[in-house]
Protein backbone atom coordinates (compact mmCIF):
# COMPACT_ATOMS: atom_id res chain seq x y z
CA UNK A 1 0.00 0.00 0.00
CA UNK A 2 1.18 3.53 -0.76
CA UNK A 3 2.37 5.52 2.24
CA UNK A 4 0.37 8.60 1.23
CA UNK A 5 -3.13 9.58 2.24
CA UNK A 6 -5.81 9.02 -0.37
CA UNK A 7 -7.01 12.51 -1.23
CA UNK A 8 -10.42 11.12 -2.19
CA UNK A 9 -10.99 9.51 1.21
CA UNK A 10 -13.49 11.40 3.41
CA UNK A 11 -11.76 13.15 6.29
CA UNK A 12 -13.98 13.75 9.31
CA UNK A 13 -13.01 16.46 11.74
CA UNK A 14 -12.78 14.95 15.21
CA UNK A 15 -13.13 17.32 18.17
CA UNK A 16 -10.08 15.70 19.72
CA UNK A 17 -8.08 13.60 17.22
CA UNK A 18 -8.37 9.89 17.85
CA UNK A 19 -4.59 9.43 17.99
CA UNK A 20 -4.44 12.03 20.78
CA UNK A 21 -7.31 10.38 22.64
CA UNK A 22 -5.57 7.03 22.40
CA UNK A 23 -2.22 8.37 23.59
CA UNK A 24 -3.73 10.24 26.54
CA UNK A 25 -6.36 7.63 27.36
CA UNK A 26 -3.82 4.80 27.56
CA UNK A 27 -0.92 6.70 29.12
CA UNK A 28 -1.39 5.28 32.62
CA UNK A 29 -2.15 1.67 31.63
CA UNK A 30 0.69 1.77 29.09
CA UNK A 31 3.13 2.69 31.85
CA UNK A 32 1.72 -0.05 34.07
CA UNK A 33 2.19 -2.67 31.34
CA UNK A 34 5.80 -1.61 30.75
CA UNK A 35 6.56 -1.91 34.44
CA UNK A 36 5.14 -5.39 35.04
CA UNK A 37 7.94 -7.35 36.73
CA UNK A 38 8.41 -9.78 33.84
CA UNK A 39 9.02 -7.01 31.29
CA UNK A 40 11.14 -4.93 33.67
CA UNK A 41 13.32 -7.96 34.43
CA UNK A 42 13.56 -9.00 30.78
CA UNK A 43 14.60 -5.50 29.74
CA UNK A 44 16.99 -5.26 32.67
CA UNK A 45 18.92 -8.35 31.65
CA UNK A 46 17.75 -10.37 34.66
CA UNK A 47 16.07 -13.22 32.79
CA UNK A 48 17.10 -15.48 29.90
CA UNK A 49 16.63 -15.90 26.15
CA UNK A 50 14.14 -18.63 27.07
CA UNK A 51 11.91 -15.99 28.67
CA UNK A 52 11.92 -14.03 25.43
CA UNK A 53 11.27 -17.26 23.51
CA UNK A 54 8.17 -17.92 25.59
CA UNK A 55 6.95 -14.37 24.98
CA UNK A 56 7.48 -14.82 21.24
CA UNK A 57 5.49 -18.08 21.35
CA UNK A 58 2.50 -16.27 22.83
CA UNK A 59 2.85 -13.48 20.26
CA UNK A 60 2.40 -16.11 17.56
CA UNK A 61 -1.17 -16.72 18.72
CA UNK A 62 -1.92 -13.04 19.30
CA UNK A 63 -0.71 -11.85 15.90
CA UNK A 64 -2.31 -14.76 14.08
CA UNK A 65 -5.63 -13.61 15.56
CA UNK A 66 -4.94 -9.91 14.90
CA UNK A 67 -4.00 -10.49 11.28
CA UNK A 68 -6.99 -12.74 10.78
CA UNK A 69 -9.07 -9.83 12.08
CA UNK A 70 -7.32 -7.59 9.53
CA UNK A 71 -8.47 -9.91 6.75
CA UNK A 72 -11.98 -10.11 8.22
CA UNK A 73 -12.51 -6.34 8.32
CA UNK A 74 -11.72 -6.08 4.60
CA UNK A 75 -15.41 -5.73 3.80
CA UNK A 76 -15.99 -2.86 6.21
CA UNK A 77 -16.08 0.75 5.09
CA UNK A 78 -12.72 2.49 5.75
CA UNK A 79 -10.96 -0.84 6.37
CA UNK A 80 -8.30 -0.15 3.75
CA UNK A 81 -7.15 2.99 5.57
CA UNK A 82 -5.68 0.93 8.43
CA UNK A 83 -4.51 -2.06 6.39
CA UNK A 84 -0.79 -2.11 5.59
CA UNK A 85 1.09 -5.10 4.24
CA UNK A 86 4.22 -3.50 5.73
CA UNK A 87 2.94 -4.28 9.23
CA UNK A 88 2.28 -8.03 8.87
CA UNK A 89 4.22 -9.78 11.65
CA UNK A 90 3.30 -13.48 11.65
CA UNK A 91 5.94 -14.62 9.11
CA UNK A 92 8.64 -12.90 11.17
CA UNK A 93 7.39 -14.46 14.42
CA UNK A 94 7.39 -17.90 12.82
CA UNK A 95 10.94 -17.30 11.55
CA UNK A 96 12.05 -16.31 15.06
CA UNK A 97 10.43 -19.37 16.62
CA UNK A 98 12.16 -21.62 14.11
CA UNK A 99 15.48 -20.16 15.25
CA UNK A 100 14.64 -20.13 18.98
CA UNK A 101 12.95 -23.54 19.21
CA UNK A 102 13.46 -25.50 16.01
CA UNK A 103 11.60 -26.56 12.90
CA UNK A 104 8.96 -28.32 15.02
CA UNK A 105 8.21 -25.21 17.12
CA UNK A 106 4.48 -25.36 16.35
CA UNK A 107 4.29 -28.73 18.14
CA UNK A 108 6.16 -27.43 21.17
CA UNK A 109 4.24 -24.28 22.06
CA UNK A 110 0.93 -23.89 23.87
CA UNK A 111 -1.19 -20.76 24.38
CA UNK A 112 -1.45 -19.56 27.98
CA UNK A 113 -4.91 -18.83 29.45
CA UNK A 114 -4.20 -15.09 29.24
CA UNK A 115 -3.29 -15.50 25.56
CA UNK A 116 -6.49 -17.39 24.84
CA UNK A 117 -8.48 -14.56 26.44
CA UNK A 118 -6.60 -12.06 24.27
CA UNK A 119 -7.26 -14.11 21.12
CA UNK A 120 -10.98 -14.27 21.90
CA UNK A 121 -11.08 -10.50 22.33
CA UNK A 122 -9.37 -10.05 18.96
CA UNK A 123 -11.92 -12.29 17.29
CA UNK A 124 -14.69 -10.05 18.63
CA UNK A 125 -13.07 -6.91 17.18
CA UNK A 126 -13.12 -8.03 13.55
CA UNK A 127 -16.65 -6.75 12.92
CA UNK A 128 -16.02 -3.18 14.07
CA UNK A 129 -13.57 -0.55 12.83
CA UNK A 130 -13.71 1.18 16.21
CA UNK A 131 -12.59 -1.98 18.03
CA UNK A 132 -10.12 -3.09 15.38
CA UNK A 133 -8.43 0.33 15.36
CA UNK A 134 -7.82 0.04 19.10
CA UNK A 135 -5.98 -3.27 18.82
CA UNK A 136 -4.07 -2.40 15.65
CA UNK A 137 -2.90 0.87 17.22
CA UNK A 138 -1.85 -0.85 20.44
CA UNK A 139 0.11 -3.63 18.77
CA UNK A 140 1.63 -2.15 15.64
CA UNK A 141 2.56 1.33 16.85
CA UNK A 142 3.91 -0.33 19.98
CA UNK A 143 6.10 -2.60 17.86
CA UNK A 144 7.42 0.38 15.92
CA UNK A 145 8.17 2.29 19.13
CA UNK A 146 8.84 0.38 22.36
CA UNK A 147 9.37 -2.82 20.42
CA UNK A 148 12.58 -1.38 19.05
CA UNK A 149 13.84 -0.93 22.61
CA UNK A 150 13.11 -4.60 23.31
CA UNK A 151 15.21 -5.60 20.29
CA UNK A 152 18.16 -3.49 21.45
CA UNK A 153 17.92 -4.74 25.05
CA UNK A 154 17.80 -8.37 23.95
CA UNK A 155 20.96 -7.84 21.92
CA UNK A 156 22.70 -5.89 24.67
CA UNK A 157 21.86 -8.08 27.66
CA UNK A 158 21.56 -11.54 26.14
CA UNK A 159 24.01 -11.46 23.24
CA UNK A 160 21.36 -12.07 20.60
CA UNK A 161 22.09 -11.14 17.01
CA UNK A 162 19.60 -10.48 14.24
CA UNK A 163 18.32 -14.06 14.33
CA UNK A 164 15.43 -14.54 16.69
CA UNK A 165 14.53 -10.83 16.63
CA UNK A 166 13.18 -10.38 13.12
CA UNK A 167 9.74 -9.67 14.63
CA UNK A 168 10.97 -6.16 15.46
CA UNK A 169 12.50 -5.51 12.03
CA UNK A 170 10.07 -3.91 9.57
CA UNK A 171 11.90 -4.50 6.30
CA UNK A 172 9.35 -2.65 4.19
CA UNK A 173 9.38 0.50 6.34
CA UNK A 174 12.45 2.65 5.73
CA UNK A 175 11.82 5.14 8.53
CA UNK A 176 9.51 4.50 11.46
CA UNK A 177 8.52 8.09 12.28
CA UNK A 178 6.97 9.05 8.90
CA UNK A 179 5.09 5.75 8.90
CA UNK A 180 3.79 6.28 12.45
CA UNK A 181 2.76 9.82 11.53
CA UNK A 182 0.84 8.46 8.55
CA UNK A 183 -0.83 5.83 10.71
CA UNK A 184 -1.96 8.50 13.16
CA UNK A 185 -3.31 10.56 10.27
CA UNK A 186 -5.32 7.56 9.12
CA UNK A 187 -6.69 7.07 12.66
CA UNK A 188 -7.69 10.71 12.84
CA UNK A 189 -9.43 10.48 9.47
CA UNK A 190 -11.69 7.56 10.48
CA UNK A 191 -15.36 8.45 10.23
CA UNK A 192 -16.45 7.42 13.73
CA UNK A 193 -19.16 8.76 15.98
CA UNK A 194 -18.32 10.22 19.37
CA UNK A 195 -19.52 7.00 21.02
CA UNK A 196 -17.30 4.94 18.71
CA UNK A 197 -14.31 7.15 19.46
CA UNK A 198 -14.81 6.56 23.18
CA UNK A 199 -15.25 2.85 22.49
CA UNK A 200 -11.91 2.77 20.65
CA UNK A 201 -10.08 4.31 23.60
CA UNK A 202 -11.78 1.96 26.06
CA UNK A 203 -10.83 -1.03 23.91
CA UNK A 204 -7.21 0.14 23.71
CA UNK A 205 -7.14 0.26 27.52
CA UNK A 206 -8.54 -3.29 27.53
CA UNK A 207 -5.78 -4.35 25.11
CA UNK A 208 -3.10 -3.06 27.47
CA UNK A 209 -4.78 -4.91 30.35
CA UNK A 210 -4.68 -8.11 28.30
CA UNK A 211 -0.97 -7.55 27.75
CA UNK A 212 -0.47 -7.02 31.47
CA UNK A 213 -2.22 -10.31 32.22
CA UNK A 214 0.05 -12.10 29.75
CA UNK A 215 3.20 -10.56 31.24
CA UNK A 216 2.05 -11.49 34.73
CA UNK A 217 1.47 -15.09 33.67
CA UNK A 218 4.87 -15.31 32.01
CA UNK A 219 6.35 -13.88 35.19
CA UNK A 220 5.05 -16.87 37.12
CA UNK A 221 7.44 -19.04 35.11
CA UNK A 222 10.31 -16.63 34.62
CA UNK A 223 11.47 -14.60 37.59
CA UNK A 224 14.77 -12.93 38.40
Amino acid sequence: MSLTLDASAPVVEQTIPLATRLREGTREVHSEAENVTFIADLMGGKLTVEAYRDLAAQQHYIYTALEEATRNIAGLEQAESLTFSELVRTPSIDEDLTFLIGEDWAEQITPLPSTLAYVERLKECSSSMALYAAHAYTRYLGDLSGGQVIRVMMQRHYGMGAEGLSFYVFKEIDKAKPFKDLYRERLNALNLTEDELEQTVAEAVAAFRLNQALFAELGETHCA
